[in-house]
């Protein structure tokens, strides 16, 4: 039905290789018809789920992952550029605004610029950088150490494309020189990571937020494109490290849909129990760290308490505290310990009976409730225009989780609500959360005792060529939507393996909810969009 409209409305075709349908618009049209899918009428394609760009046969793409929050439906489109020198293609920031820092993502590893885009600086790499290192023909001796510091431009490129087809370009400002700029972060405990916000300030009051990442990209998806599929499961851990069971476990589902291969359901239970102990880990951590940020020490104890013995559980079955390798293609590395139901078990009960502590010193603390109700307002629309998936788009009233409304493993077989509030503040950012980690320990009470009998892991091949086409997988990770995104020529190793960062919306919209609240509002706000710098720079 949606590709029918698409087709009714341009030039459209649709590529079926195995794996993802992708519908390919010419460049002039593909901003039109993101409007059009964007308002239509019976399923609008409101949500932006990820901007993904690829270089291939002597062009650059751009790929449009779409999702109606209405109906659920997706689907996927694709332009290219012509040629490779100099390629532009038209913004579509004022339909989602999510694609305002995702353009620039593009941008950056792609050399893509997009006309109408308001900020066309680098995301990642230094404003200095020769080159777009994701590009097949990038030269890997082009940017030598450079100790120097770098000067963050105040000014920024915008291109306007004209009515005779050339290109109009003008310069926009960041800052104004009269603008008082403090940098929180990057070495800032509240930032969570070596994130540096460049903050604009009116006395104590936020008028600007310039989010700077990049410091600690390690280039990860550069590095997926010389390794085989078996050999990129290592580098899902590194990226958001409260969610390395999920996110493993998203990749794992994609290569397995790509090869054909079927997990046993003994492996999908494990798998299942395995991502929400990971969810009630990265939750407890959650409220340590907003605690901690806020100034309440004692909580920060608390949490930490209850999450070393999820740890204890992880570190019996699987070897790991922080990191974990468990998940691999065809189901898990080893089975579950011995002592893992009944520790599991043991753990829930124990986490029911001293849960109250949590609330009695932090939640109703009338000190924690003035900073955080009412504070940082994100609407439903911003939510979704934005991209903030996870708690924090649900505490908007944005009911988004992936086990929901797109199951998979056994999340279709248990019975869980989906908490959402509405008021969009701090506070109902804090409260999902908290209210996440009793409905993880209902979704695992259901699980425990059922894990059916057979083996853990299915016998596959060590080197995996999959069939040439684009295939994608989601997951519900402790911060959102994480998703991969895959590109396969038939060869052994990826042509193109993406990652949808859970944590870039929600740094992308800490200038949305923090202007006209106060400096230290900021560190709250922050402390409950809940974002792991190592997935968001990857």
């Amino acid at each position: 039905m949606i590709e029918e409209k698409i087709r009714q409305w341009c030039a459209a075709t649709t590529v079926e290789e195995a794996g993802e349908r992708v519908v390919v618009v010419p460049d002039r049209d593909v901003a039109e018809v993101c409007r059009r899918l964007h308002d239509d009428a019976e399923e609008p394609m409101d949500f932006m789920r990820d901007l993904v760009a690829a270089d291939g046969d002597g062009r650059l793409s751009v790929f449009y992952q779409l999702e109606s929050t209405r109906t659920g439906g997706r689907v996927t489109l694709r332009t290219d550029t012509d040629g490779r020198e100099d390629p532009f293609l038209p913004s579509v920031c004022r339909i989602w605004k999510t694609a305002e820092i995702k353009e620039r993502e593009a941008y950056d590893f792609f050399g893509i610029r997009f006309t109408g885009h308001p900020d066309m600086r680098r995301l990642y790499l230094r404003e200095d950088w020769a080159g777009y290192p994701l590009r097949k023909d990038y030269d890997m001796d082009s940017n030598p150490l450079n100790m120097e510091n770098e000067e963050n431009a105040d000014v920024t490129e915008e291109y306007d494309l004209r009515a005779d087809g050339t290109i109009e370009r003008r310069e926009n400002v960041v800052f104004r020189p009269d603008d008082f700029i403090v940098n929180i972060g990057p070495q800032h405990p509240s930032t969570h990571g070596v994130l540096r916000m460049r903050t604009s300030l009116d006395g104590e009051m936020v008028k600007k937020i310039d989010p700077i990442l990049g410091y600690i990209h390690r280039g990860i998806e550069k590095m997926n494109e010389s390794l085989t599929y078996p050999q990129t499961l290592a580098l899902t851990d590194r990226l958001d490290y409260l969610s390395a069971h999920q996110s493993r476990h998203a990749l794992c589902m994609c290569i397995e849909q790509a090869a054909g291969i079927e997990v046993s359901e003994r492996a999908q239970y494990i798998r299942t129990i395995m991502d929400e102990l990971q969810r009630i880990d990265s939750h407890l951590l959650f409220y340590s760290c907003l605690a901690m940020d806020m100034g309440a020490l004692t909580p920060f104890f608390y949490g930490f308490r209850e999450r070393e013995m999820i740890l204890d559980i992880f570190e019996d079955t699987t070897g790991g505290r922080l990191i974990q390798n468990y998940n691999v293609i065809g189901g898990v590395q080893a089975d579950l310990h011995p002592d893992f139901v009944r520790k599991t078990k043991e753990f829930i009960v124990h986490l029911r009976s001293i849960i109250h502590e949590y609330h009695d010193i932090f939640t109703k603390s009338v000190i924690a409730r003035t900073r955080l109700k009412g504070v940082g307002l994100l609407s439903r629309e911003d939510a979704i225009s934005l991209g903030c998936t996870g708690g924090t788009g649900r505490a908007s009233g944005w009911a988004n989780d992936v086990r929901k409304h797109h199951p998979y493993a056994m999340y279709g077989k248990v019975d869980f609500k989906e908490i959402t509030y509405t008021h969009g503040d701090a506070f109902d950012r804090y409260m999902v959360r908290m209210d996440e980690i009793m409905e993880s320990c209902r979704i695992i009470e259901q699980l425990i005792d059922n894990v059916p009998e057979g083996e853990f892991r299915v016998k596959t091949k060590p080197i995996l060529k999959l069939p040439e086409g684009v295939f994608t997988a989601s997951v519900e990770a402790s911060r959102g939507e994480f998703g991969v995104f895959l590109i396969s020529r038939g060869d052994k190793t990826p042509y193109r393996l993406h990652y949808r960062s859970t944590g870039l919306p929600l740094v992308h919209a800490m200038d949305t909810v923090c202007r006209g609240g106060k400096i230290a509002d900021l560190i709250a706000i922050g402390g409950t969009m809940d974002f792991v710098i190592p997935d968001i720079d990857r």
